[in-house]
């Protein structure tokens, strides 16, 4: 082993240490978790807001495009998971290491996604639903859920455990929800529909949609964006690989912190460490199918069949998220008062966990990211880079809304398109990094590494035809 040099650049950051890699776990249940907290996360913007109206606009007909694109990100997952597995290092410290400024600029773009507080603005709508309140209590009861958002973040004493607590909460209620449709709301035509929406090109284009809309309904199919980036950052907090001996991230008041930069490892590629890479390997790529791709994907389906047998054809539906309030209403009247009452719990403590781990995650690429490269030598500890950055997120949110600001639709289809092209890059850099920085065994190859390249040409693509749209209608080409 004191033959073996590591493959990770040090050109930046400081060479990696040789260790050997942990034994894997004896059963695959002791790993669950990450692949829930990314799937519970996402289920947001995407799944209660932009899927369901794309349902109530045109039908089921573009349900194919949810499928490309979680398993699209299913694959991008998995290597952002085979460096920070290989290294315990996250895909940002891997990007910075092969020029400093990647990860700071990622960390930019999804700041400027997640800072316009839309994500908590829409659990707060749904509130309003429920009691009557109005639109002009928004602001107070989101401002409200920035400030117990940065509590429950910086007060818990692991983060990850508390926001995996959280989210598994919210699957929860989540699958109640699905059974309870499933037996009193969806109807048998939007079974029929679903399954021809899911042949692939099927009603596409969509024309009475703009092309953004559903790129943006893609990009956000499950993840999207600077929360992809944070699977290592999750995985590492749950011990898996190399990750197990970086020090989790706690909280700066009721934790014990440490102000070590989050450097990492790497391992010699002996037989030994070969056998429990392949193990690791194999844990990683089922607990992310068997909870993010699948967890995804049912509940895009489901919640845009609802959609479909409550609220499609319906005139004069509102064109943006106040469809959910119709489709509240519609389910009281088709099913019963409590059912529009459920929907309505159910979205807003969804939209507020992921609300929560919105703020987590850019919380979380932004301080590993500050500490690691920029404050290395400073005895600051990442744990109190995350709690300033986790405030300012809910300052910065609070003072937007009393600005007087809201969150229509084309601002969620903005952020979703931001992170198509956030997307874009890093499946570049996934491509080098993960050919090149990785000892010969357990490199991206074969078809892991066609994926990457459809995730390039995919993801670009979208992203030029938008930009070309947007141009048109801009100088008035179209």
């Amino acid at each position: 082993m004191t033959e073996f040099t590591p493959t990770v650049p040090a050109r930046v950051l400081p060479p990696v240490t040789v260790r050997d890699l942990p034994e894997p776990p004896g059963s695959t249940w002791r790993v669950i978790g990450p692949g829930l907290v990314g799937a519970g996360v996402g289920l947001a913007s995407g799944e209660f807001i932009l899927w369901p109206y794309i349902a109530s606009q045109v039908g089921l007909v573009f349900i194919w495009g949810a499928a490309i694109g979680i398993i699209t990100q299913w694959f991008l997952n998995m290597e952002i998971e085979r460096y920070t597995l290989a290294t315990g290092e996250t895909a940002l410290t891997g990007f910075s290491r092969m020029w400093k400024h990647w990860g700071i600029v990622f960390v930019l773009m999804t700041l400027a996604s997640n800072l316009w507080p839309g994500w908590v603005t829409t659990s707060a709508t749904m509130v309003t639903y429920l009691t009557g309140s109005g639109e002009g209590s928004v602001r107070w009861i989101a401002i409200g859920m920035l400030v117990v958002i940065a509590l429950g973040l910086t007060l818990a004493p692991v983060i990850y455990t508390a926001l995996e607590r959280v989210i598994f909460v919210k699957i929860a209620l989540v699958i109640t929800l699905a059974v309870v449709a499933i037996l009193f709301a969806i109807n048998a035509d939007s079974w029929v529909q679903l399954g021809r929406g899911l042949s692939v090109g099927a009603g596409f284009p969509v024309p009475p949609l703009e092309f953004a809309v559903l790129m943006g309904a893609i990009a956000y199919a499950g993840a999207g964006g600077g929360q992809n980036l944070c699977q290592s950052n999750w995985i590492r907090d749950k011990g898996f690989g190399m990750g197990l001996y970086v020090p989790r991230l706690v909280s700066p008041v009721t934790g014990h912190e440490e102000a070590a930069a989050s450097t990492g490892f790497q391992f010699a590629p002996t037989k030994e460490n070969l056998a429990r890479w392949r193990q690791w390997w194999r844990f990683a790529n089922v607990e992310q199918a068997a909870t993010f791709a699948f967890v995804s994907f049912a509940t895009i389906a489901l919640m845009s069949m609802l959609a479909y047998s409550t609220v499609f054809g319906k005139p004069g539906l509102a064109n943006g998220i106040g469809f959910l309030q119709v489709e509240g209403e519609a389910l009281k009247s088709s099913v019963g008062a409590w059912f529009g009452v459920l929907f309505w719990v159910i979205g807003a403590l969804s939209l507020f966990a992921s609300a929560m781990g919105i703020v987590d995650y850019t919380a979380r690429l932004a301080s590993d990211t500050i500490k690691t490269v920029y404050l290395r030598e400073r005895s600051v500890s990442v744990n109190r880079v995350y709690f300033y950055t986790v405030w300012a997120m809910a300052a910065i949110g609070t003072l937007i809304l009393l600005a007087g600001f809201d969150q229509p639709l084309i601002l969620l289809v903005f952020s979703a398109c931001f992170a198509a092209v956030m997307m874009f890059v890093y499946s570049i850099l996934l491509i080098v990094l993960n050919r090149r920085a990785l000892p010969e065994a357990i490199r991206v190859r074969s078809y892991r590494l066609g994926a990457l390249v459809w995730s390039v040409a995919f993801f670009g693509t979208l992203t030029v035809l938008v930009v070309i749209q947007q141009a048109q209608k801009l100088f008035g080409g179209g």
